[in-house]
């Protein structure tokens, strides 16, 4: 079961990508995040009521949300300032990075997961999955080399290394996830690092933003930003979800959610119509093969 819902977060994450994609094009970075954040806290505000007036019915409908400690809030918290350290990194380095080659290098990310898993949760792969999750990390892998082909040099280029620290940052939350799902209520994490980040960014955008707006791109109101807090929050539903299954495996819960990737691909593909798609294409194939070898190999 846990292995679906993984799948169903991939294709939901592909999908935010896409919205994301469209709403940073030419625009403001900064108040894009914080509007999308916004949205998803006042889109979780009332369920968050309905919680504290119908407990039970909430509880029969699978979102209830329960009250929890300040101690747990201040872990939730510090969730909150990782993911939110880098969803910026991501939204800056995707504004100027083509997605086909954006999306992969994020899906780098379970390179990182599945050795943090191996070391801190001492989780045992078996043959298959492994091999699924070799042959995914080398697709990955293999689609951040073709960047060079596009003139992106990761030496050279800032928003590579921001797009970098982005997958860095995801991999520490994704690790720090699989924690709290051991021991916190998965809708309470949802809902009050939402809370908090929303709170964070309406900080930063007033602070650090506005003062400074007229020496940055302008901002512009896009409806596809309501595409990203919704898809965003289905895909995190569905992730914590998966995460709680007793038997579930971060390695593998990661490495199935990055294969997200696909989705933005055939956008850039379809839409955009960037480079090098055949290559990409075949690479494509040998994620879509290690996702298979992970599911059969459960």
């Amino acid at each position: 079961m846990w292995i679906v819902l993984a799948i169903c977060s991939a294709l939901l994450l592909g999908i935010y990508d896409v919205f994301k994609k469209i709403s940073v094009k030419e625009n403001a970075v900064i108040p894009v995040l914080s509007a999308s954040i916004f949205i998803s806290f006042l889109l979780f505000l009332p369920v968050l009521l309905f919680s504290y007036e119908c407990p039970e019915k909430a509880k029969e409908w699978n979102i209830f949300i329960p009250e929890i400690s300040w101690s747990t809030h201040l872990l939730i918290l510090f969730k909150s300032l990782i993911v939110l350290g880098s969803w910026i990194s991501a939204y800056f380095g995707m504004k100027h990075i083509p997605i086909t080659i954006y999306a992969p290098i994020r899906a780098t990310q379970p390179i990182w997961t599945v050795l943090g898993a191996l070391l801190i949760f001492s989780e045992r792969l078996t043959l298959l999955q492994s091999i699924g999750v070799a042959v995914t990390i080398s697709s990955f892998y293999l689609f951040s080399v073709i960047g060079h082909k596009e003139g992106i040099s990761w030496k050279r280029n800032k928003w590579i290394w921001l797009i970098l620290l982005a997958t860095l940052l995801g991999t520490v939350s994704g690790l720090y996830d699989k924690h709290l799902m051991k021991h916190f209520d998965r809708m309470a994490v949802q809902v009050f690092s939402t809370t908090y980040q929303a709170i964070a960014m309406l900080l930063v955008t007033l602070f650090l933003w506005y003062p400074n707006r007229k020496n940055s791109t302008p901002f512009h109101w896009r409806w596809s930003i309501i595409g990203i807090s919704v898809f965003l929050i289905i895909a995190d539903y569905v992730y914590f979800w998966s995460l709680s299954e007793k038997d579930a495996m971060i390695s593998i819960v990661s490495t199935i959610r990055r294969s997200g990737a696909i989705v933005p691909f055939c956008y850039g593909a379809l839409m955009l119509h960037e480079k090098n798609l055949k290559v990409k294409s075949l690479l494509l194939t040998g994620v879509l093969l290690g996702i298979f070898l992970l599911y059969i190999g459960r």
